[in-house]
């Protein structure tokens, strides 16, 4: 039975993970016959979003202990993630991982990633296991790795962007994968177009099928 690594951003769409696009990703693992441990940096969030008036609030909240309610409480510090643990990794999508896993909402495309986020995707790519990335999370890949085809949908802005940092774009629409065979990357769109939560099952479900193909 192949094992996924699911890497979380934090907890709601504007300041963590998607939380449509985890726990659809979290559902496909396990209805297409895999399991999978979820992790997140142990670090503090860049700012905290009300999910009703998009405000920021005045105060701090950790990206591993948010990211634990989606997981149910069991988490894991992505500092301990080891790649020889796991078949593939996959990073669902949400405002986290562009905010927290790195800085690109920010700083585009001289954003820095998280150092755990970094050694995760790198030991991967080393050991030739697949990396699937969901909504905005290609820009990780696109930033560490440079030369890799994927895609983030249709946006115009985040697709210069990357291939700004060296990478292939697609435009892709709803359930749509791209594959980049020779680093075994796995990418889909998801809430990157305006999407309903059927298209985003489809996407995570779809996803998910081409990574284990690829495990």
């Amino acid at each position: 039975m192949k094992k996924l690594a699911v890497v979380l951003a934090g907890n709601g769409v504007f300041d963590g993970a998607e939380i449509h696009e985890a726990t659809l990703t979290l559902y496909s693992i396990e209805k297409n016959g895999a399991t999978y441990e979820i992790f997140a940096p142990n670090i503090d969030q860049h700012h905290v979003i009300n999910h009703i008036t998009g405000e920021e609030m005045p105060e701090k909240r950790n990206v591993m202990i948010e990211a634990a309610r989606i997981a149910r409480g069991k988490i894991t510090d992505l500092a301990k993630f080891k790649a020889s643990d796991f078949d593939a990794l996959i990073f669902p999508g949400g405002f986290g991982v562009a905010k927290n896993l790195c800085s690109f909402a920010f700083d585009g495309v001289d954003c820095t990633v998280n150092l755990d986020v970094e050694k995760a995707i790198r030991s991967m790519i080393e050991q030739k296991k697949p990396v699937g990335a969901l909504c905005i999370a290609p820009v990780l890949l696109a930033k560490i790795l440079g030369n890799v085809e994927l895609t983030i949908g249709q946006d115009k802005n985040t697709a210069d962007a990357i291939k700004s940092m060296g990478a292939k774009h697609k435009d892709t629409t709803h359930g749509e994968v791209i594959i980049d065979e020779n680093h075994k990357i796995v990418t889909t769109p998801c809430y990157m177009l305006d999407a309903n939560i059927s298209q985003i099952g489809d996407g995570a479900n779809n996803i998910v099928k081409a990574i284990l193909n690829l495990a």
